[in-house]
């Protein structure tokens, strides 16, 4: 199964990609802004959270209860998350509205009011937000795991530091904003029932004369230790392991995502059988995979008992090794399954159609056709499994855990 997908790059560097789906009513957008916790002010984390959540507090001519309200009006779902490279800006609504939501939205980016009376409580929101994460231990460990494996500032939490939150003046903000919330590198992704030239005509109505900047370039910092416990006085033991992998569009990138799905593919996946159903020895058990253009791992979480946490750390990096002894032709056939199941059911939805888009044009500068994922799911064998973790075999570990004492 093969769609058009359409594309086009604005002189200012403004990139629109779009899927037509024309047996759906609805149509989904998603903006890729260059703007993400990594661009932070060292001194200043947690700005681009801070910056997401102030920016839609009222832009254009509407506040902010006349800019919720317009969304609203027009059925929009919605959501603004700053990640690692880029803020996200994602919308669904009837494809009849979308025009008038991307009007709404020109107005989010270009033309915010930042409210300088709003700054304190926002401020207030995300101190909560952190506040939060100390009583979700499994997040915590995860937080910390990325900012051990991942060479700064591709390892930083979104949230930033309480610290960084209470250093944040509304001029630091405006000035943040109007440096990295511009059209360079940027990505607009929709997808649903649009016809394209008149969604180019439109986007180039309302963006195309957006001046830009120089796209931000990173520098990484050097590897940060690869050992890390956070003391609590719990009855449990979080641990988080990760170790490198191949970036999204390498050619080992399908068999890495076999082999994430061999280790935590549902209650049949090796952690989870070998782990907690036959030795009983965690509660939960689980990899991913998380990547950048340039950089990648696989990251493993188990949280158990303090008296069974070395035993359980013990068998996990025991199960990442034997990968490389053999994986069954039946796992191949449940992870092939898995992720077929998993592909079909985002063709079918607007707004996972739109990031897909988006998150294909930023790592290949192309969309990837249903055709060319599927033969290369198709093409997994438990030879290529076993040939990719013999090529970039689970080693180097780092290792960060979480409880009354380390392991």
């Amino acid at each position: 199964m093969t769609r058009e997908v359409h594309h086009h790059t604005f002189d200012n560097g403004l990139t629109l990609v779009a899927e037509p789906m024309e047996h759906v009513r609805s149509a989904a957008f998603n903006f890729l802004v260059v703007s993400g916790c990594a661009y932070d002010p060292a001194d200043q984390l947690g700005m681009a959270s801070v910056l997401a959540d102030l920016v839609v507090r009222g832009a254009g001519e509407r506040d902010s209860r006349a800019l919720t309200l317009a969304l609203d009006n027009l059925g929009v779902d919605r959501d603004e998350t700053a990640g690692i490279i880029h803020t996200r800006f994602w919308g669904a609504t009837l494809a009849s509205n979308l025009p008038a939501a991307l009007e709404v939205y020109a107005d989010i980016l270009r033309r915010p009011r930042l409210p300088q009376d709003d700054l304190e409580a926002v401020q207030m929101l995300a101190l909560q937000d952190l506040e939060a994460l100390e009583d979700e231990p499994r997040h915590k460990v995860l937080v910390e795991l990325r900012k051990h494996h991942f060479r700064p500032p591709l390892g930083r939490d979104r949230r930033g530091t309480p610290e960084g939150i209470r250093r944040l003046s509304h001029e630091s903000i405006r000035k943040h904003y109007q440096r990295y919330y511009q059209p360079a590198g940027a990505i607009l992704a929709v997808a649903g029932q649009i016809d394209w030239q008149p969604l180019v005509e439109h986007v180039g109505r309302l963006f195309g004369d957006w001046q830009a900047n120089p796209v931000p370039e990173l520098e990484l910092g050097p590897p940060p230790p690869k050992r890390a416990h956070l003391d609590k006085d719990t009855q449990q033991t979080q641990i988080a392991v990760a170790f490198d992998s191949v970036p999204f569009g390498h050619p080992d990138y399908y068999a890495a995502m076999g082999t994430v799905n061999v280790l935590s593919g549902g209650m049949s996946a090796r952690l989870f059988d070998r782990i907690r159903e036959k030795q009983g020895l965690c509660y939960a058990i689980w990899a991913t995979y998380q990547t950048f253009k340039n950089h990648a791992a696989i990251l493993c979480y188990a949280g158990t008992t303090n008296e069974r946490a070395r035993a359980t750390l013990d068998l996990l990096l025991a199960e990442l090794e034997k990968l490389e002894q053999g994986i069954e032709p039946d796992e191949v056939a449940r992870v092939q399954a898995g992720l077929k199941s998993s592909l079909i059911m985002q063709q079918e939805s607007v707004s996972s159609r739109a990031g897909s888009i988006a998150s294909d044009w930023y790592y290949l500068g192309r969309v990837r056709s249903l055709d060319e994922i599927q033969s290369a799911i198709d093409s997994l064998t438990p030879e290529t499994l076993v040939d990719y973790v013999r090529r970039v075999p689970p080693r180097d570990y780092t290792i960060v855990t979480l409880g009354p004492k380390p392991l």
